[in-house]
């Protein structure tokens, strides 16, 4: 029996029992939309998350006070982790390859201006933090360049603080309290919304000098140091580390680059969008059930067909491949139509809620589709055996 037709004949046979084969590739329809749909979401949301991460920029080095990772046995008094101080960041700033270098002390304080409080969060920095983060001020001016320890009492508000505290007035110029102590507010910031849950615009910047003062640290929690884009990371990163293990003695720190960073949060989103996956496969394997009863059914009702083919000539081998072409081409009908469901229902989601990140992650549509023949394929297997072991005579008796 030539290919062509087999293939003819495979489809005629499934065209005989419409009904039956409808309903079939339904099944795996179900189970590839399903995948299509889990995975755009989970992969618009893993495009969602490192696009709110990058916005800040990606040439990023941040340095936190302590090791990540701990050796064999304490070290006693000589193990104290020595705090980030305001020097060493002054000290980051004449590195070669470095643009910014930022000091970051936060906390939360009461902020009153114009009989009005809010309880809200106070971020200390220096004046660097508009170039590093690529955070711009909507109005006024951000923190200037004053002496690292002894900073004027001045202020930039975020949106939210601007409009909660000073309304449609100007806020430039005005004075406002934090945790008691006095500012003058000299600018305020572009509005930024949420990240990751944080709402950048309900902050209030200040001297990282006057938020230790404020929060009684004695060091700073981060220092982010900003490189230039055509810099070497590695030799960027060997240098903040020997100069701060030459100022502290040894590395009582822990360096972790943007890259690191994005690697790592790329990673957990993509592990995220696989697991979904998989709950989406599991419609996959409904449908092989359903493909496996019916070849299971079409065996039993086509015995005497089976018998005559065998008659004819027709090998077990042939046979067997006639019902697997069967499985395969349910499966595979079933798959596309799948692709195109979910691939119509993500859209409609993008235009139904304009605000929920969706993105189509094809390489997870194609392997579903490429899984969906796989499973037609498995599914068909057993009742592809079974006819092609009936014997001619024993087939037609059946009749």
């Amino acid at each position: 029996m030539r290919a062509p037709d087999a293939a003819r004949f495979a489809l005629v046979s499934l065209a005989a029992h419409r009904g039956r084969s409808l309903l079939t590739a339904l099944g795996i329809a179900v189970g590839v939309a399903a995948v299509v749909l889990l995975t755009a979401v989970g992969e618009g949301a893993r495009r969602y998350v490192l696009a709110q991460f990058t916005q800040f920029g990606t040439h990023l080095v941040a340095i936190n006070p302590g090791r990540a990772t701990t050796h064999g046995m304490s070290t006693g008094i000589f193990g104290t982790v020595r705090p980030l101080t305001l020097d060493d960041a002054r000290a980051l700033r004449a590195l070669p390859w470095v643009e910014g270098v930022v000091p970051v002390v936060w906390g939360n304080a009461d902020v009153e201006a114009g009989g009005r409080v809010r309880r809200t969060q106070v971020i200390g920095v220096g004046p660097d933090f508009p170039r590093v983060f690529a955070f711009g001020t909507a109005v006024g001016r951000f923190l200037p360049a004053d002496d690292l320890h002894a900073p004027r009492p001045l202020a930039v508000v975020g949106a939210t603080v601007r409009r909660e505290l000073f309304g449609e007035a100007s806020s430039l110029g005005r004075r406002l309290r934090v945790a008691g102590y006095r500012f003058r507010v000299v600018g305020a910031m572009q509005p930024k919304g949420r990240v990751l849950g944080f709402d950048l615009d309900d902050a209030v910047y200040v001297p990282a000098a006057w938020a230790l003062e404020l929060f009684g640290r004695e060091g700073l929690m981060e220092i982010d140091v900003l490189y230039r884009a055509d810099a070497p990371v590695a030799e960027v990163v060997a240098g903040i580390r020997r100069l701060l293990v030459a100022r502290h003695g040894r590395e009582d720190f822990t360096l972790t680059t943007q890259d690191q960073m994005l690697e790592v949060l790329g990673s957990v989103l993509g592990m995220l969008t696989f697991a979904v996956a998989g709950i989406g496969a599991i419609s996959l394997a409904v449908g092989a059930v359903g493909i496996l009863t019916i070849m299971v059914i079409a065996v039993s009702e086509r015995r005497a067909e089976i018998g005559l083919l065998r008659a004819l000539g027709a090998t077990r081998r042939q046979v067997g491949a006639l019902f697997l072409a069967e499985a395969a081409a349910l499966a595979a009908a079933g798959g596309l139509a799948g692709l195109a469901l979910g691939a119509g229902g993500a859209q409609a989601l993008t235009l139904a809620f304009p605000a929920l990140p969706v993105h189509t992650a094809w390489g997870y549509a194609l392997a579903a589709e490429a899984l969906a023949v796989l499973v037609g394929l498995l599914a068909g297997v057993v009742p592809a055996l079974h006819a092609a072991r009936l014997e001619p005579v024993e087939a037609l008796r059946a009749e």
